[in-house]
Protein backbone atom coordinates (compact mmCIF):
# COMPACT_ATOMS: atom_id res chain seq x y z
CA UNK A 1 0.00 0.00 0.00
CA UNK A 2 1.46 3.31 -0.93
CA UNK A 3 2.19 5.51 2.11
CA UNK A 4 0.08 8.28 0.85
CA UNK A 5 -2.81 6.06 2.01
CA UNK A 6 -2.82 6.29 5.65
CA UNK A 7 -3.26 2.78 8.05
CA UNK A 8 -5.65 2.80 10.49
CA UNK A 9 -6.02 0.15 13.45
CA UNK A 10 -9.26 -0.53 14.41
CA UNK A 11 -11.29 0.09 18.27
CA UNK A 12 -13.68 -1.60 20.21
CA UNK A 13 -16.43 0.59 21.69
CA UNK A 14 -18.84 -0.91 23.78
CA UNK A 15 -23.06 -0.72 22.10
CA UNK A 16 -24.49 1.23 25.25
CA UNK A 17 -23.43 2.82 28.71
CA UNK A 18 -20.63 4.01 29.72
CA UNK A 19 -16.84 4.95 27.55
CA UNK A 20 -14.07 2.96 28.90
CA UNK A 21 -11.00 5.50 30.31
CA UNK A 22 -8.78 4.45 27.01
CA UNK A 23 -11.48 6.05 24.81
CA UNK A 24 -11.52 9.52 27.10
CA UNK A 25 -8.25 9.42 27.33
CA UNK A 26 -7.66 9.52 23.52
CA UNK A 27 -10.08 12.47 23.31
CA UNK A 28 -7.65 14.58 24.88
CA UNK A 29 -5.42 14.35 21.36
CA UNK A 30 -8.63 16.18 19.64
CA UNK A 31 -8.65 20.45 19.21
CA UNK A 32 -11.08 20.28 22.02
CA UNK A 33 -12.48 17.42 24.48
CA UNK A 34 -15.56 16.26 23.98
CA UNK A 35 -17.88 15.31 27.21
CA UNK A 36 -19.82 12.32 26.50
CA UNK A 37 -23.00 11.11 27.75
CA UNK A 38 -23.34 8.12 30.15
CA UNK A 39 -26.88 7.13 28.85
CA UNK A 40 -27.59 5.88 25.41
CA UNK A 41 -31.18 5.00 23.84
CA UNK A 42 -31.24 2.69 20.77
CA UNK A 43 -33.40 4.88 18.00
CA UNK A 44 -32.98 2.29 15.19
CA UNK A 45 -31.07 0.77 12.35
CA UNK A 46 -28.24 1.26 9.80
CA UNK A 47 -29.97 0.28 6.84
CA UNK A 48 -27.49 1.46 3.75
CA UNK A 49 -23.63 2.39 3.29
CA UNK A 50 -22.91 4.76 0.91
CA UNK A 51 -19.41 5.34 -0.48
CA UNK A 52 -19.08 8.73 -2.81
CA UNK A 53 -15.30 8.09 -4.06
CA UNK A 54 -15.93 10.83 -6.74
CA UNK A 55 -18.02 13.67 -5.53
CA UNK A 56 -21.07 14.55 -6.79
CA UNK A 57 -21.00 10.96 -9.17
CA UNK A 58 -23.16 7.99 -8.43
CA UNK A 59 -22.15 6.25 -4.90
CA UNK A 60 -20.56 2.53 -4.06
CA UNK A 61 -23.35 1.12 -1.98
CA UNK A 62 -21.50 -1.16 0.85
CA UNK A 63 -22.14 -3.84 3.93
CA UNK A 64 -19.07 -2.85 5.77
CA UNK A 65 -17.15 0.18 5.94
CA UNK A 66 -14.28 1.29 7.64
CA UNK A 67 -14.47 4.67 9.97
CA UNK A 68 -11.71 7.21 9.43
CA UNK A 69 -11.11 11.29 9.70
CA UNK A 70 -11.78 11.34 5.99
CA UNK A 71 -15.01 9.67 6.06
CA UNK A 72 -15.72 5.80 5.10
CA UNK A 73 -13.61 3.60 3.41
CA UNK A 74 -12.99 0.08 1.92
CA UNK A 75 -8.99 -0.42 1.15
CA UNK A 76 -8.96 2.33 -2.21
CA UNK A 77 -12.52 2.76 -2.23
CA UNK A 78 -12.77 6.07 0.13
CA UNK A 79 -15.46 8.86 0.51
CA UNK A 80 -15.58 11.94 -1.72
CA UNK A 81 -11.27 12.01 -2.53
CA UNK A 82 -11.88 12.51 -5.91
CA UNK A 83 -13.68 15.75 -8.27
CA UNK A 84 -13.40 17.08 -11.66
CA UNK A 85 -12.08 20.50 -11.84
CA UNK A 86 -12.38 22.81 -14.49
CA UNK A 87 -10.32 24.40 -16.90
CA UNK A 88 -9.88 26.95 -14.11
CA UNK A 89 -9.25 24.41 -11.47
CA UNK A 90 -12.22 25.25 -10.06
CA UNK A 91 -14.30 22.04 -8.89
CA UNK A 92 -17.80 21.21 -10.74
CA UNK A 93 -20.62 19.52 -9.10
CA UNK A 94 -24.21 18.02 -10.29
CA UNK A 95 -25.47 21.47 -9.05
CA UNK A 96 -24.39 22.85 -12.82
CA UNK A 97 -23.69 19.65 -14.36
CA UNK A 98 -26.18 17.04 -14.14
CA UNK A 99 -24.29 14.55 -16.08
CA UNK A 100 -21.93 13.81 -13.35
CA UNK A 101 -24.45 11.89 -11.45
CA UNK A 102 -24.57 9.32 -14.17
CA UNK A 103 -21.36 8.98 -13.77
CA UNK A 104 -20.97 5.00 -11.94
CA UNK A 105 -17.48 4.32 -10.41
CA UNK A 106 -16.56 1.57 -8.96
CA UNK A 107 -12.99 0.34 -7.25
CA UNK A 108 -10.91 -2.77 -7.60
CA UNK A 109 -7.63 -3.01 -5.51
CA UNK A 110 -6.09 0.36 -6.32
CA UNK A 111 -8.25 0.29 -9.92
CA UNK A 112 -10.87 2.92 -10.61
CA UNK A 113 -13.21 2.48 -13.16
CA UNK A 114 -15.97 5.00 -14.86
CA UNK A 115 -18.80 3.72 -16.01
CA UNK A 116 -21.70 5.65 -18.18
CA UNK A 117 -24.65 4.07 -19.84
CA UNK A 118 -23.51 5.37 -23.33
CA UNK A 119 -20.14 5.59 -22.74
CA UNK A 120 -17.54 2.57 -23.13
CA UNK A 121 -16.10 2.80 -19.57
CA UNK A 122 -12.40 3.33 -18.48
CA UNK A 123 -9.49 2.56 -15.81
CA UNK A 124 -7.37 4.78 -13.31
CA UNK A 125 -4.67 3.31 -11.44
CA UNK A 126 -4.73 5.41 -8.50
CA UNK A 127 -1.83 3.86 -6.86
CA UNK A 128 0.31 5.09 -10.09
CA UNK A 129 -1.72 8.57 -9.99
CA UNK A 130 0.16 8.79 -6.34
CA UNK A 131 3.37 7.31 -7.34
CA UNK A 132 4.06 9.04 -10.93
CA UNK A 133 2.62 12.51 -10.22
CA UNK A 134 3.60 15.11 -7.95
CA UNK A 135 0.89 17.34 -6.09
CA UNK A 136 -0.87 20.78 -7.55
CA UNK A 137 -3.81 23.07 -6.13
CA UNK A 138 -7.02 23.65 -6.93
CA UNK A 139 -10.15 25.09 -5.52
CA UNK A 140 -13.31 24.18 -3.47
CA UNK A 141 -15.12 26.88 -2.50
CA UNK A 142 -12.33 29.18 -2.78
CA UNK A 143 -10.33 27.22 -0.52
CA UNK A 144 -7.00 25.48 -1.85
CA UNK A 145 -6.95 22.23 -1.87
CA UNK A 146 -3.97 20.13 -2.79
CA UNK A 147 -4.54 17.25 -5.08
CA UNK A 148 -2.56 14.92 -8.07
CA UNK A 149 -4.06 14.95 -11.81
CA UNK A 150 -5.78 11.49 -12.95
CA UNK A 151 -4.01 11.95 -16.43
CA UNK A 152 -5.48 12.38 -19.51
CA UNK A 153 -7.79 9.51 -20.38
CA UNK A 154 -10.46 9.98 -16.94
CA UNK A 155 -10.17 13.80 -18.45
CA UNK A 156 -10.71 13.18 -21.98
CA UNK A 157 -13.33 10.85 -21.38
CA UNK A 158 -15.13 13.12 -18.79
CA UNK A 159 -14.84 16.24 -21.07
CA UNK A 160 -16.80 14.09 -23.62
CA UNK A 161 -19.42 13.21 -21.03
CA UNK A 162 -20.29 16.86 -20.58
CA UNK A 163 -19.51 18.95 -23.16
CA UNK A 164 -18.14 16.82 -26.08
CA UNK A 165 -14.50 18.66 -25.73
CA UNK A 166 -10.95 16.43 -25.08
CA UNK A 167 -9.55 19.02 -22.86
CA UNK A 168 -12.19 21.11 -20.69
CA UNK A 169 -12.62 19.03 -17.54
CA UNK A 170 -9.67 16.90 -15.14
CA UNK A 171 -10.13 14.62 -12.66
CA UNK A 172 -8.64 14.90 -9.60
CA UNK A 173 -7.63 12.81 -6.61
CA UNK A 174 -7.31 14.25 -3.53
CA UNK A 175 -3.10 14.59 -2.01
CA UNK A 176 -3.16 14.93 1.49
CA UNK A 177 -3.80 12.18 4.63
CA UNK A 178 -5.52 14.88 6.86
CA UNK A 179 -8.54 16.42 6.65
CA UNK A 180 -8.76 19.90 3.83
CA UNK A 181 -8.86 23.16 5.49
CA UNK A 182 -12.29 24.25 6.62
CA UNK A 183 -14.69 27.02 4.83
CA UNK A 184 -14.64 30.09 6.09
CA UNK A 185 -17.13 30.88 8.89
CA UNK A 186 -18.19 27.07 8.46
CA UNK A 187 -17.69 27.76 12.73
CA UNK A 188 -19.55 30.62 13.37
CA UNK A 189 -22.03 28.48 14.66
CA UNK A 190 -21.07 24.98 15.05
CA UNK A 191 -17.84 22.74 16.60
CA UNK A 192 -15.52 21.77 13.88
CA UNK A 193 -12.45 21.08 14.76
CA UNK A 194 -9.30 19.81 12.51
CA UNK A 195 -10.51 16.09 11.87
CA UNK A 196 -14.09 17.10 10.98
CA UNK A 197 -14.23 18.04 7.50
CA UNK A 198 -12.77 15.21 5.39
CA UNK A 199 -10.99 15.02 2.01
CA UNK A 200 -13.66 16.59 -0.68
CA UNK A 201 -17.31 16.73 0.95
CA UNK A 202 -18.93 20.21 1.19
CA UNK A 203 -18.72 20.25 5.19
CA UNK A 204 -17.88 17.09 6.82
CA UNK A 205 -16.93 13.12 6.47
CA UNK A 206 -20.12 12.00 7.60
CA UNK A 207 -23.66 12.45 6.96
CA UNK A 208 -26.61 10.47 7.93
CA UNK A 209 -30.33 10.61 6.72
CA UNK A 210 -33.32 9.24 8.80
CA UNK A 211 -35.45 7.03 6.66
CA UNK A 212 -38.48 7.79 8.42
CA UNK A 213 -38.02 11.75 8.09
CA UNK A 214 -37.80 10.99 4.22
CA UNK A 215 -40.97 8.91 4.29
CA UNK A 216 -42.80 11.51 5.94
CA UNK A 217 -41.38 14.56 3.48
CA UNK A 218 -42.91 12.35 0.62
CA UNK A 219 -46.33 12.20 2.08
CA UNK A 220 -46.25 16.08 1.57
CA UNK A 221 -45.31 15.89 -2.28
CA UNK A 222 -47.34 15.12 -5.26
CA UNK A 223 -46.91 11.85 -7.02
CA UNK A 224 -44.96 13.09 -9.78
CA UNK A 225 -42.07 14.66 -7.39
CA UNK A 226 -41.06 11.63 -4.80
CA UNK A 227 -37.68 11.50 -3.16
CA UNK A 228 -35.34 8.42 -2.08
CA UNK A 229 -32.57 8.94 0.25
CA UNK A 230 -30.41 9.23 -2.83
CA UNK A 231 -31.60 12.66 -3.53
CA UNK A 232 -29.90 13.55 -0.08
CA UNK A 233 -26.32 11.44 -0.64
CA UNK A 234 -26.02 10.13 2.70
CA UNK A 235 -23.21 8.03 3.99
CA UNK A 236 -25.70 6.42 6.59
CA UNK A 237 -29.29 5.53 6.09
CA UNK A 238 -30.88 4.61 9.21
CA UNK A 239 -34.07 3.03 9.74
CA UNK A 240 -36.64 2.73 12.86
CA UNK A 241 -36.83 5.95 14.52
CA UNK A 242 -39.98 8.59 13.73
CA UNK A 243 -39.26 11.24 11.42
CA UNK A 244 -37.32 14.25 12.74
CA UNK A 245 -36.14 12.50 15.86
CA UNK A 246 -32.36 13.16 14.35
CA UNK A 247 -33.33 17.07 15.44
CA UNK A 248 -32.62 16.12 19.37
CA UNK A 249 -29.55 14.23 19.01
CA UNK A 250 -25.97 15.15 20.02
CA UNK A 251 -24.31 11.72 19.67
CA UNK A 252 -24.54 8.78 17.62
CA UNK A 253 -22.98 5.34 18.01
CA UNK A 254 -23.08 3.08 15.15
CA UNK A 255 -20.82 -0.40 15.31
CA UNK A 256 -17.59 0.78 17.00
CA UNK A 257 -17.79 4.23 16.18
CA UNK A 258 -19.07 7.41 18.16
CA UNK A 259 -19.91 10.23 16.23
CA UNK A 260 -20.61 13.94 17.48
CA UNK A 261 -23.54 15.60 15.33
CA UNK A 262 -21.92 19.14 14.20
CA UNK A 263 -25.28 20.33 12.50
CA UNK A 264 -28.14 19.79 10.25
CA UNK A 265 -27.52 19.38 6.79
CA UNK A 266 -29.04 22.20 5.13
CA UNK A 267 -30.28 21.33 1.66
CA UNK A 268 -29.66 22.79 -1.99
CA UNK A 269 -30.73 22.42 -5.41
CA UNK A 270 -28.96 18.82 -5.76
CA UNK A 271 -31.68 17.31 -4.06
CA UNK A 272 -34.21 18.63 -6.88
CA UNK A 273 -31.89 16.53 -9.27
CA UNK A 274 -33.65 13.40 -10.17
CA UNK A 275 -30.36 10.79 -9.41
CA UNK A 276 -31.75 8.23 -11.80
CA UNK A 277 -32.18 10.55 -14.97
CA UNK A 278 -30.36 13.71 -13.82
CA UNK A 279 -33.69 15.88 -14.89
CA UNK A 280 -34.23 18.95 -12.87
CA UNK A 281 -37.66 18.73 -10.87
CA UNK A 282 -40.36 21.42 -12.80
CA UNK A 283 -41.85 22.28 -9.14
CA UNK A 284 -38.19 22.50 -7.13
CA UNK A 285 -39.39 20.05 -5.14
CA UNK A 286 -38.32 18.30 -2.41
CA UNK A 287 -37.21 22.37 -1.52
CA UNK A 288 -40.43 23.88 -1.94
CA UNK A 289 -42.19 21.78 0.44
CA UNK A 290 -39.42 21.21 3.12
CA UNK A 291 -39.07 25.28 3.33
CA UNK A 292 -42.70 25.27 4.71
CA UNK A 293 -41.71 23.55 7.91
CA UNK A 294 -37.53 22.87 7.77
CA UNK A 295 -35.63 26.31 7.68
CA UNK A 296 -33.36 26.70 10.19
CA UNK A 297 -34.64 26.70 14.03
CA UNK A 298 -32.68 30.34 15.03
CA UNK A 299 -32.78 33.59 13.69
CA UNK A 300 -28.75 33.16 13.49
CA UNK A 301 -28.58 30.19 11.69
CA UNK A 302 -31.56 31.95 9.00
CA UNK A 303 -29.24 34.71 7.96
CA UNK A 304 -26.47 32.26 7.06
CA UNK A 305 -28.43 29.63 5.58
CA UNK A 306 -31.64 31.64 4.12
CA UNK A 307 -34.27 29.54 2.71
CA UNK A 308 -31.85 25.96 2.53
CA UNK A 309 -34.20 24.05 4.55
CA UNK A 310 -32.79 20.66 6.88
CA UNK A 311 -32.79 17.28 6.36
CA UNK A 312 -30.79 15.12 7.39
CA UNK A 313 -27.46 15.65 10.31
CA UNK A 314 -23.51 16.36 9.46
CA UNK A 315 -21.19 13.97 11.82
CA UNK A 316 -18.02 14.56 13.15
CA UNK A 317 -16.19 10.70 14.21
CA UNK A 318 -14.86 11.37 17.74
CA UNK A 319 -13.90 7.70 18.67
CA UNK A 320 -10.29 6.47 17.65
CA UNK A 321 -10.28 5.92 13.34
CA UNK A 322 -10.67 2.34 12.44
CA UNK A 323 -13.60 1.10 13.70
CA UNK A 324 -15.85 -0.83 11.40
CA UNK A 325 -19.74 -0.35 10.82
CA UNK A 326 -21.84 -2.64 9.31
CA UNK A 327 -25.58 -2.51 7.55
CA UNK A 328 -27.79 -3.63 10.38
CA UNK A 329 -25.71 -2.49 12.93
CA UNK A 330 -28.02 -1.02 16.13
CA UNK A 331 -27.99 2.63 16.68
CA UNK A 332 -27.71 4.45 19.61
CA UNK A 333 -28.23 8.37 20.56
CA UNK A 334 -27.63 10.93 23.28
Amino acid sequence: MSNHVPVYVTASITAAGVLGGAYLAYRLSQDKPTKLPETWEKVGVLKTINVFPIKSCAPVVLDTAECTYLGCRDGWLRDRVLMVVDSKNNFITARGYPELLQIFPTVRNSVLTLSHANMESVNVNLAEVVALNEPETVTVWREPVTVYDCGWEPSEWISRLIDRSSTGYRLVYYAADNCRRKRPGSDKFYKYTKNNTGALPDETSFNIVNEASIDDLNTRLPSDSQVSQRNFRPNFVMTGAQPYDEDKWKFLKIGENVFEIIKPCFRCVLTTIDPETGTRNSKIEPLTELRKYRLAETVEERKMWGNSPRMGIQLALISKPGGKVSVNDPIYAA
